[in-house]
Protein backbone atom coordinates (compact mmCIF):
# COMPACT_ATOMS: atom_id res chain seq x y z
CA UNK A 1 0.00 0.00 0.00
CA UNK A 2 0.84 3.44 -0.53
CA UNK A 3 2.72 4.91 2.37
CA UNK A 4 1.33 8.19 1.73
CA UNK A 5 -2.44 6.69 1.56
CA UNK A 6 -1.50 4.99 4.99
CA UNK A 7 -0.71 8.05 6.88
CA UNK A 8 -3.52 10.26 5.68
CA UNK A 9 -2.07 11.61 2.25
CA UNK A 10 0.42 12.88 1.09
CA UNK A 11 0.02 16.19 -0.45
CA UNK A 12 3.78 17.56 1.06
CA UNK A 13 3.33 20.97 2.21
CA UNK A 14 0.01 21.32 3.39
CA UNK A 15 -3.18 19.62 4.45
CA UNK A 16 -6.51 19.91 2.86
CA UNK A 17 -7.55 23.33 2.25
CA UNK A 18 -4.45 24.64 4.04
CA UNK A 19 -2.32 26.99 2.80
CA UNK A 20 -0.64 27.91 5.98
CA UNK A 21 3.34 28.94 5.58
CA UNK A 22 5.21 26.60 6.56
CA UNK A 23 7.58 29.55 8.55
CA UNK A 24 4.24 29.47 11.26
CA UNK A 25 2.80 25.98 10.59
CA UNK A 26 2.66 24.38 13.99
CA UNK A 27 1.79 20.33 13.08
CA UNK A 28 2.95 18.70 10.42
CA UNK A 29 2.21 15.14 8.65
CA UNK A 30 4.24 12.93 7.47
CA UNK A 31 4.33 13.45 4.03
CA UNK A 32 4.91 17.47 5.11
CA UNK A 33 7.84 16.45 7.43
CA UNK A 34 9.58 14.37 4.84
CA UNK A 35 9.30 16.73 2.04
CA UNK A 36 10.70 19.49 4.51
CA UNK A 37 13.64 17.21 5.20
CA UNK A 38 14.07 15.86 1.71
CA UNK A 39 13.86 12.33 2.55
CA UNK A 40 11.11 9.70 1.46
CA UNK A 41 8.09 9.79 3.59
CA UNK A 42 8.49 6.08 4.63
CA UNK A 43 11.50 7.28 6.15
CA UNK A 44 9.82 9.48 8.37
CA UNK A 45 7.27 6.88 9.31
CA UNK A 46 10.07 4.35 10.34
CA UNK A 47 11.65 6.95 12.38
CA UNK A 48 8.19 7.83 14.08
CA UNK A 49 7.05 4.36 14.36
CA UNK A 50 10.95 3.63 15.95
CA UNK A 51 11.03 6.58 18.41
CA UNK A 52 13.76 8.95 16.95
CA UNK A 53 10.88 11.23 15.44
CA UNK A 54 7.84 12.01 18.03
CA UNK A 55 4.80 13.10 17.62
CA UNK A 56 0.85 11.61 18.51
CA UNK A 57 -1.68 9.48 16.25
CA UNK A 58 -4.71 11.67 15.35
CA UNK A 59 -8.05 10.28 17.40
CA UNK A 60 -9.92 7.48 16.46
CA UNK A 61 -6.55 7.03 13.61
CA UNK A 62 -3.46 5.94 12.87
CA UNK A 63 -2.63 8.82 11.00
CA UNK A 64 1.02 10.39 12.75
CA UNK A 65 1.40 14.26 13.20
CA UNK A 66 4.70 15.82 14.57
CA UNK A 67 4.74 19.20 15.99
CA UNK A 68 6.99 21.90 15.13
CA UNK A 69 9.60 22.00 17.99
CA UNK A 70 9.55 18.05 17.47
CA UNK A 71 10.40 18.42 13.55
CA UNK A 72 13.25 21.29 14.51
CA UNK A 73 15.01 18.57 16.84
CA UNK A 74 15.33 16.20 14.86
CA UNK A 75 16.47 18.04 11.80
CA UNK A 76 18.94 19.72 13.88
CA UNK A 77 20.07 16.52 15.16
CA UNK A 78 20.56 14.98 12.05
CA UNK A 79 22.18 18.29 10.51
CA UNK A 80 19.21 18.69 8.34
CA UNK A 81 19.34 22.27 7.57
CA UNK A 82 16.15 24.10 9.24
CA UNK A 83 15.75 27.48 6.57
CA UNK A 84 12.72 26.51 5.35
CA UNK A 85 10.91 26.23 8.52
CA UNK A 86 12.53 30.41 8.80
CA UNK A 87 14.59 28.86 11.98
CA UNK A 88 18.25 29.66 12.40
CA UNK A 89 20.96 26.94 13.22
CA UNK A 90 20.22 28.00 16.97
CA UNK A 91 16.83 25.56 17.48
CA UNK A 92 16.66 23.25 20.13
CA UNK A 93 18.40 19.84 19.07
CA UNK A 94 19.14 19.18 22.67
CA UNK A 95 18.14 15.59 24.18
CA UNK A 96 15.21 15.92 26.91
CA UNK A 97 15.51 13.99 29.85
CA UNK A 98 13.44 13.57 32.87
CA UNK A 99 14.43 13.10 36.10
CA UNK A 100 11.84 11.39 38.39
CA UNK A 101 12.97 10.74 42.04
CA UNK A 102 12.77 11.99 45.46
CA UNK A 103 16.13 11.14 46.45
CA UNK A 104 17.67 14.72 46.33
CA UNK A 105 21.16 12.80 46.43
CA UNK A 106 19.86 10.91 43.19
CA UNK A 107 18.96 13.58 41.60
CA UNK A 108 22.11 15.82 42.01
CA UNK A 109 23.67 13.02 40.74
CA UNK A 110 21.35 12.49 37.22
CA UNK A 111 21.81 15.83 37.05
CA UNK A 112 25.91 15.83 36.76
CA UNK A 113 25.26 13.00 34.44
CA UNK A 114 23.98 15.36 31.93
CA UNK A 115 25.42 18.59 32.78
CA UNK A 116 26.10 19.08 29.29
CA UNK A 117 23.82 21.53 28.27
CA UNK A 118 24.77 21.95 24.49
CA UNK A 119 23.50 18.13 24.30
CA UNK A 120 20.90 18.00 27.17
CA UNK A 121 17.66 19.61 28.50
CA UNK A 122 17.22 17.78 31.91
CA UNK A 123 13.82 18.76 34.39
CA UNK A 124 13.05 17.09 37.99
CA UNK A 125 9.46 15.53 39.46
CA UNK A 126 9.95 14.24 42.53
CA UNK A 127 6.53 12.42 42.73
CA UNK A 128 4.18 10.33 40.27
CA UNK A 129 1.64 13.14 39.85
CA UNK A 130 4.39 15.69 38.94
CA UNK A 131 5.96 13.69 36.24
CA UNK A 132 2.62 13.27 34.84
CA UNK A 133 2.51 17.17 34.61
CA UNK A 134 6.00 17.43 33.20
CA UNK A 135 5.29 14.76 31.03
CA UNK A 136 2.49 16.59 29.32
CA UNK A 137 4.30 19.98 29.18
CA UNK A 138 8.13 18.88 28.83
CA UNK A 139 7.36 15.47 26.02
CA UNK A 140 11.09 14.05 27.10
CA UNK A 141 12.70 11.80 25.16
CA UNK A 142 13.90 9.48 28.32
CA UNK A 143 12.84 9.46 31.17
CA UNK A 144 14.61 8.04 34.27
CA UNK A 145 12.11 6.55 36.61
CA UNK A 146 12.58 5.43 40.31
CA UNK A 147 10.64 2.40 41.19
CA UNK A 148 9.25 3.69 44.80
CA UNK A 149 8.05 7.10 44.56
CA UNK A 150 6.45 9.15 47.88
CA UNK A 151 2.68 8.80 45.96
CA UNK A 152 2.61 6.27 43.59
CA UNK A 153 4.38 3.30 42.23
CA UNK A 154 6.97 3.60 39.38
CA UNK A 155 5.48 0.76 37.96
CA UNK A 156 2.09 2.71 37.48
CA UNK A 157 3.97 5.55 35.88
CA UNK A 158 5.16 3.87 33.17
CA UNK A 159 2.23 2.19 32.63
CA UNK A 160 0.13 5.22 32.66
CA UNK A 161 2.83 6.94 30.01
CA UNK A 162 2.76 4.24 27.96
CA UNK A 163 -1.34 4.57 27.47
CA UNK A 164 -0.40 8.00 26.05
CA UNK A 165 0.00 7.61 22.00
CA UNK A 166 1.53 10.70 21.84
CA UNK A 167 4.25 9.29 24.65
CA UNK A 168 4.81 5.97 23.84
CA UNK A 169 8.26 6.53 22.14
CA UNK A 170 9.43 8.10 25.49
CA UNK A 171 12.28 5.39 26.56
CA UNK A 172 11.84 5.18 30.11
CA UNK A 173 15.00 3.65 32.62
CA UNK A 174 13.79 2.60 35.81
CA UNK A 175 16.64 3.08 38.81
CA UNK A 176 16.11 1.33 42.13
CA UNK A 177 18.24 -0.15 44.87
CA UNK A 178 15.81 -3.40 44.75
CA UNK A 179 17.69 -6.44 43.49
CA UNK A 180 13.76 -8.45 43.56
CA UNK A 181 14.01 -10.35 40.32
CA UNK A 182 9.67 -9.52 41.03
CA UNK A 183 10.12 -5.90 41.20
CA UNK A 184 12.55 -5.76 37.49
CA UNK A 185 9.94 -7.82 35.92
CA UNK A 186 6.95 -5.48 36.72
CA UNK A 187 7.90 -2.26 35.36
CA UNK A 188 9.80 -4.60 32.29
CA UNK A 189 6.10 -5.65 31.81
CA UNK A 190 5.02 -2.05 31.96
CA UNK A 191 7.00 -0.82 29.23
CA UNK A 192 10.18 0.46 30.94
CA UNK A 193 13.33 0.09 28.36
CA UNK A 194 15.83 -0.76 31.10
CA UNK A 195 16.58 -1.48 34.38
CA UNK A 196 19.65 0.24 36.88
CA UNK A 197 20.16 -1.05 40.37
CA UNK A 198 21.27 1.90 42.61
CA UNK A 199 23.78 2.64 43.90
CA UNK A 200 24.60 3.95 40.25
CA UNK A 201 27.61 6.28 39.09
CA UNK A 202 27.06 9.73 36.78
CA UNK A 203 28.92 8.47 34.19
CA UNK A 204 27.03 4.81 34.33
CA UNK A 205 23.72 6.43 34.27
CA UNK A 206 24.35 8.66 31.45
CA UNK A 207 25.84 5.86 29.35
CA UNK A 208 22.88 3.89 29.75
CA UNK A 209 20.75 6.18 28.14
CA UNK A 210 22.87 7.11 25.36
CA UNK A 211 23.04 3.49 24.67
CA UNK A 212 19.02 3.69 24.55
CA UNK A 213 18.86 6.42 22.35
CA UNK A 214 21.63 5.00 19.93
CA UNK A 215 19.16 1.92 19.41
CA UNK A 216 16.43 4.06 18.74
CA UNK A 217 18.39 5.82 15.88
CA UNK A 218 19.93 1.99 14.94
CA UNK A 219 16.12 1.11 14.49
CA UNK A 220 15.15 3.56 12.65
CA UNK A 221 18.18 3.75 10.44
Amino acid sequence: MDPKRQDGGGIPMRDEGDAEPLSTKRIFTTGEAAAVCKVSQQTIIRCFDAGRLTGFRVPGSKFRRIPRDELIRFMQTNSIPTDVLGVGESADAKTRVLIVDDDESFVRLAAHAFSDTSTYDVRTATTGYDAGIATESFRPHVMVLDLMLPDINGVLVCSRLRQREELKSCRVLCVSASDQQSDFDRVMAAGANGYLRKPVTANDLRLRVEGMMNTQMRAAA
